[in-house]
């Protein structure tokens, strides 16, 4: 945690008191991560000479990639869903642009955007912020969900992802919002009982491809979900808000559908979600609720 008082997320205020932004103010700033997993140029890898009689040698590649942080507001005390309409817009189109630089680079293969909120998710800095991960490689849960995918199409000639969305449409019961490009759902599988997916309703594959509309749109159905959110137990919801899209691999995915995912780790007011030992050791999640009942709560939690 940083010291009383100080945030290195602020705008620099005081020349004695550098933060990480040396600017008076600011409306939106991305900039490389200070402390990041991957790098530009990391280390020299040793990665000695390979034994043939050595089944299980171990392959290694330098953790080439970028980290950025991305901060929402100047703005301290401003969260996201406090935001007008236009300003997340904005940032809506700042995530755009991220990932279409980033991704045009050759070493580059995935696109994480997120952002971790509350201390509850193991957040040390409370500004509003989010983050961007520019793998080099695909990550493990994006490439079972793409293969997944890939799978389907393949058998049905359609997008799994149209048929929830569509399925979800019908049903009604999942449905916490929707207006005419988006939907807000507690899917059937959801892993924790608040958990939320947004998807655009037409078929795109990133968040790139979005016209201005739809950012309006996604825009508003952000603020009303996490506001829902905050609604639900009088208190601001800590989530982990993860960014589904297409790799940047140079390869068509015609097969995969944008999405967000939420997963906010209250069971109810004053009980949290725990991964134990069916979870972490089986990767098998226990959601002794149902997710029509979850809706439910979420729909009639506030007015709109």
């Amino acid at each position: 945690m940083p010291p009383k008082n100080y945030c290195p997320l602020c705008p620099t205020k005081n020349s004695k008191i550098i933060t990480e932004i040396p600017t008076s103010d600011y409306d939106i700033v991305v900039f490389e991560n200070k402390f990041p997993i991957f790098s530009r140029n990391p280390d020299k890898l040793d990665v000695g000479e390979a034994n043939k009689e050595d089944f299980f040698s171990f392959s290694k590649k330098k953790s080439k990639g970028i980290c950025e942080v991305v901060c929402y507001t100047s703005n301290h005390d401003l969260f996201l869903e406090d935001m007008p309409v236009g300003k997340i817009g904005n940032l809506i189109k700042v995530w755009q642009d991220r990932y279409f630089e980033l991704g045009k680079k050759s070493f580059i293969k995935y696109i994480l955007i997120f952002e971790n909120k509350g201390k509850e998710i193991g957040v040390t800095l409370s500004h509003p912020h989010g983050q961007i991960y520019a793998f080099p490689y695909i990550p493990p849960v994006a490439l079972a969900e793409l293969k997944s995918s890939q799978n389907f199409y393949r058998k049905n000639k359609k997008c799994l992802h149209c048929e929830i969305i569509k399925k979800e449409l019908e049903d009604k019961e999942r449905i916490v919002i929707e207006n005419k490009d988006f939907v807000a759902f507690i899917p059937f599988y959801a892993r924790w009982p608040y958990e939320v997916h947004i998807y655009p309703i037409r078929h795109i594959g990133s968040i790139d491809k979005l016209k201005d509309i739809e950012i309006k749109s996604l825009a508003k159905i952000l603020k009303e979900l996490i506001t829902r959110y905050n609604c639900l137990f009088s208190f601001r919801m800590p989530y982990v808000m993860i960014i589904h899209q297409n790799p940047t691999d140079g390869k068509d995915h015609p097969y995969y559908h944008f999405h967000f995912e939420f997963y906010p780790p209250y069971r109810t007011k004053d009980k949290l979600k725990f991964l134990a030992g069916c979870e972490l050791g089986a990767g098998t999640f226990i959601n002794d609720t149902l997710p029509e009942e979850k809706a439910e709560e979420l729909r009639r939690g506030a007015s709109f």
